[in-house]
């Protein structure tokens, strides 16, 4: 049985003009196999689906507090670790949903209305 070929060899055949009806399948396979990928559109997964919850429970919690809040705090405030909350935090931060102040070696986060 031959070797099925690669499909950065048929990348390369098909850049360099050489489209053979295995290049070609190849390169359907190809195809295929990116749309079923999707273009970064799967389903959240579990952990994903568990943050987004948090990130609606944080940001109500911000709310509610004039001071902010240390990422400890939020971990302690949803039930996770502080690390949990810190990943959480920053990716908040640049989704542009909580600003951070730091103020000596005290960061705080707060809500963006």
């Amino acid at each position: 049985m031959a070797n099925k070929m690669t499909y950065a060899v048929a990348i390369d055949n098909a850049l360099a003009g050489n489209l053979t009806d295995e290049v070609v399948e190849r390169l359907h396979d190809l195809q295929a196999q990116l749309t079923k990928r999707g273009s970064g559109h799967k389903g959240l997964t579990k952990t994903q689906k568990e943050n987004e919850g948090h990130k609606d429970v944080i940001l109500e919690n911000l709310r509610a507090e004039v001071d902010g809040m240390t990422a400890t705090e939020v971990g302690q405030s949803i039930g996770v670790t502080c690390q949990k909350a810190s990943a959480i935090l920053r990716q908040m931060v640049e989704g542009g949903t909580v600003r951070k102040d730091k103020a000596g070696k005290v960061v705080r986060f707060y809500a963006v209305d």
